[in-house]
């Protein structure tokens, strides 16, 4: 047996972004594996390690046993707490360190790719004792090592991949947040609609539509007289998304018409990672 076809695109978008991120930092030298990222109190090696450690995890691997040290300012909660730990213990790996075990991981999840005959819905283990499905979690691990193999291209200089097959996971992704935000966490009124008109490498057109009980849904159709167009870049939708950015540092990237109050809710509530 092979690769199930459900999960086939997961794995070609993680092969993709996991070969751009070993690309990316094969050549670095000792200091550049210390530069800062887009995500919090994490540098260049530390969001390598995160990536390791997390395929390691889909391996079936253990998890490193390790005391976190209590001056992390950027852990704040659980969730954090769980992912540091892969990386706070390679924190003083050396850059042959680094670059040995990402490819040697690297090697492995294509040897279990190549060999996985399990359907979708198995579930598997996941952070935290949750049990996603296979294809959860490996939905979720494409959507993961492109957004950190952009935070790597954005702290070391080096655009690029920006509509490659983990954007569109990515995207989609983002997408099915977007009903939630606009509708729960941003309280868009009842009958109103609120449109998204994205351009860039990775272009769409969606509308959020509130219903008369409050709930959201989205679709590729316009709106006539929505509450509020949102315009803006890929990029910039991406990064809003997950956290990167906050609406105010890339406001000059953003066209708004429409009731601003709302608009300044939806902008507010638009991250949608942990």
């Amino acid at each position: 047996m092979s690769l199930h076809p459900t999960l086939q695109p997961y794995a070609d978008a993680w092969t993709h972004s996991i070969e751009a991120i070993s690309e990316l930092v094969t050549p670095l030298v000792e200091g550049e594996w210390n530069r800062r990222t887009p995500c919090p109190g994490w540098s260049v090696r530390d969001l390598v390690s995160h990536v390791i450690g997390l395929d390691c995890e889909m391996l079936g691997d253990p998890r490193p046993i390790h005391t976190l040290p209590r001056d992390l300012f950027h852990v704040t909660n659980e969730h954090q707490r769980y992912m540091e730990m892969q990386v706070d213990v390679r924190r003083h790996h050396t850059a042959p360190e680094m670059t040995s075990e990402l490819e040697y991981t690297v090697i492995r999840r294509n040897r279990q790719l190549r060999n996985e005959s399990r359907a979708p819905e198995t579930k598997v283990r996941g952070p935290l004792g949750s049990e996603p499905t296979l294809e959860e979690a490996m939905r979720n691990r494409a959507f993961d090592v492109w957004v950190h193999e952009q935070d790597l291209r954005a702290a070391l200089g080096r655009p690029g991949n920006l509509d490659s097959p983990g954007a569109y996971i990515t995207r989609d992704e983002l997408l099915a947040a977007l009903p939630k935000v606009v509708a729960k966490n941003a309280g868009a009124p009842a009958g109103s609609a609120v449109v998204f008109d994205v351009h860039g490498p990775v272009e769409f057109l969606r509308t959020v539509r509130v219903d008369a009980e409050g709930r959201g849904s989205i679709d590729g159709t316009p709106s006539l007289g929505p509450a509020v167009t949102l315009t803006l870049d890929w990029e910039t939708y991406y990064r809003l998304a997950c956290g990167r950015v906050t609406a105010d540092v890339v406001k000059d990237r953003i066209k708004a018409e429409g009731d601003p109050e709302l608009t300044a809710a939806i902008l507010l509530s638009f991250a949608v990672t942990p």
